[in-house]
């Protein structure tokens, strides 16, 4: 079975339904042939930032940029520190 892919108007507009139009989530769930459970967080991710939410494949909210850069940055630094620490372990072992 094929995972079904929404536009982020539409999440916009069955979360309009539910919210602004007074439609319950499970009528509006029935009406649109979307799981209840799915749009209940639609919902609740329209709730919480309405602006950022739904930001489409491929794209990530700021926040999410910004935590996948840093851990970037760490995965770089500890290969470096692993780098200077067996750099270290082998001239210690040629001064003596």
């Amino acid at each position: 079975m094929k995972r079904r892919k929404f536009s982020r108007e539409f999440k916009i507009e069955a979360v309009k339904l539910v919210m602004e139009r007074g439609v319950s989530v499970a009528q509006a769930g029935r009406d649109l042939d979307v799981h209840e459970n799915v749009l209940r967080k639609w919902v609740k991710e329209f709730g919480s930032d309405p602006v950022q939410a739904f930001p489409g494949h491929g794209q990530m909210k700021p926040e999410q940029q910004e935590i996948e850069r840093l851990r970037r940055e760490v995965a770089k630094l500890k290969a470096e520190r692993d780098i200077l620490k067996k750099a270290a372990a082998f001239f210690a072992k040629e001064a003596t």
